[in-house]
């Protein structure tokens, strides 16, 4: 009998001669698109205002179109246009969100203190983008800081605004465009560059720099996280570090009532940065422990935490959604601007952070930012040991390959079968399978993961898998899945022995 499920039975059609019935049960090779999804503050009011709805995901083809939808020079913006720099052809949605009713807004400032005695240029760095003012020696500090205002409120695409101060002319006092703690990320130096970029004070001129702070309050995520529904979204980029951001995301990727439940397998991981100083860093990693969040720790970067969010998970994306098993060391983060020299974690400092849940990165010398280990803030299990079972990010998005290649294994072959004994004697072809021909199954697609790359050892696999019919649920096919990932190649250790 074989297992025709549209063409009516034998005794039920007489009219001749050909029939034919399609099934596509054998035939599916589909893999589950894998989305971006980038969370931020758009602009809601005002000239910049964005065209998208507050707390509604919508898929976004661009940074131009990132700049309508949020607002040009929001966070989800800048946010966005930094991850398109660094993936370009990948599927993005965005999550705007509107600042808090409560937010205050960060500020910061910049006084002129003493003029220029030569000619010259400030080079005057504000959340990484570089204000080119030119500075005369003929031009008091007040002029100055109407120039520089000017300069800056003429930049595109800045998160400030910049106004000379209503009782010290020669101040310039910038506000976040998005109120909130981000604003606090929002750097203010001079000379980044230094001299290789041609980068100098002019002569005689000094002043005096308060960085951005004083931001505060967060956007809620709890709404905008329900209204994504089922949707999968693989990598979640994240601008937040505060507790309760961390520990909204935390419930929504959880393994009991989230996104990895047994029920909801809808799966993916999500992506932030934090800034501190190494004491800060361990304090704030040692502080977190969820197997579905990655924190890259950085410390006197130009570049705020959350474009940085944008930026490394841009970077790592297309390896995690072509091949999840490779590593993702070396790796460049586009746009991120490296620490300088002096401030950068030395690799003592770096080793003790990845066991501590943070991330490292690496600078080469021409000032490139590369990847230089990504794990997860999982540290402990539930007694409180030490557990690095969930450590790298690679093995989380290597489940997520294997579980939704077994599930489409499932779903296609095995959707509409009988089941019965092993040994039951029914006709060839059947739609009819026991748990002998389901192990088989298992074993055969076990070796087409190893042939992937994904899976390692299909002998110990098979004997160690167990399939088998539920004691209380006869209609239930109970299975132990035993497989062996496979490792990253992250440490090679030589002993050079060598001989007179």
């Amino acid at each position: 009998m074989l297992p025709f499920t549209k063409l009516p039975a034998g005794s039920q059609i007489r009219t001749p001669l050909f029939y034919a019935e399609v099934n596509n049960s054998k035939a599916n090779t589909a893999v589950q698109a894998q989305r971006t999804l980038i969370l931020g503050q758009m602009f809601t009011s005002g000239a910049k205002a964005g065209t998208a709805t507050p707390g509604k995901p919508v898929i976004c083809g661009g940074a131009a179109q990132a700049a309508q939808l949020a607002g040009a020079g929001s966070m989800l913006h800048l946010m966005a246009a930094d991850y398109f720099d660094g993936d370009p052809f990948a599927e993005v949605h965005l999550l705007p969100l509107q600042d808090d009713g409560g937010a205050v807004a960060a500020i910061g400032s910049f006084a002129f203190t003493h003029i220029a005695t030569a000619n010259g240029v400030l080079s005057l760095y504000i959340g990484g983008t570089k204000i080119s003012l030119p500075v005369l020696t003929t031009q008091t500090v007040n002029q100055l800081a109407t120039a520089l205002a000017a300069a800056v409120n003429a930049t595109p695409n800045l998160p400030v605004s910049a106004a000379v101060d209503g009782t010290n002319a020669f101040q310039v006092n910038f506000t976040a465009l998005n109120a909130g703690p981000g604003g606090n990320e929002i750097d203010l130096r001079v000379n980044y560059g230094g001299t290789k970029a041609g980068e100098a004070t002019p002569a005689g001129l000094t002043f005096t720099i308060i960085a951005m702070a004083s931001g505060a309050t967060a956007p809620s995520l709890s709404t905008p996280l329900s209204n994504l529904g089922d949707k999968a979204f693989d990598f979640i980029v994240l601008p937040y570090t505060d507790s309760t951001s961390l520990d909204a995301l935390k419930t929504f990727l959880d393994d009991n009532t989230g996104r990895w439940s047994w029920d909801e397998q809808v799966y993916g991981g999500c992506f932030a940065a934090y800034r501190g100083t190494y004491g800060a860093l361990t304090t704030f990693g040692s502080g977190r422990n969820d197997q579905h969040a990655c924190v890259m720790g950085i410390y006197d970067t130009p570049t705020p935490a959350w474009r940085w969010a944008a930026q490394q998970t841009a970077a790592v994306a297309p390896s995690l959604r072509n091949f999840a098993p490779q590593p993702l060391q070396t790796l460049a983060i586009a746009d991120a601007l490296a620490p300088p020299l002096s401030s950068r974690f030395p690799l003592s400092e770096r080793n003790a952070l990845l066991f501590n849940g943070i991330s490292t990165f690496t600078v080469d010398d021409d000032g490139t930012v590369r990847v230089e280990r990504l794990i997860t803030t999982y540290q402990t299990n539930a007694f409180g040991q030490a557990d690095n079972s969930y450590l790298p990010v690679e093995r989380m998005y290597q489940l997520m390959f294997v579980l939704r290649f077994l599930k489409g294994i499932v779903t296609s072959e095995f959707g509409r079968m009988a089941l019965a004994d092993d040994g039951t004697r029914f006709a060839p072809g059947s739609p009819i399978v026991t748990p002998s021909i389901v192990r088989a199954r298992l074993i055969a697609a076990y070796a087409e993961l190893e042939f992937l790359g994904y899976v390692q050892d299909t002998d110990a696999f098979a004997e160690g898998l167990i399939v088998q019919r539920n004691a209380q649920d006869r209609n239930r096919l109970d299975v132990l899945w035993d497989g062996i990932l496979t490792d990253q190649l992250n440490i090679f250790a030589l002993l050079a022995m060598f001989r007179a």
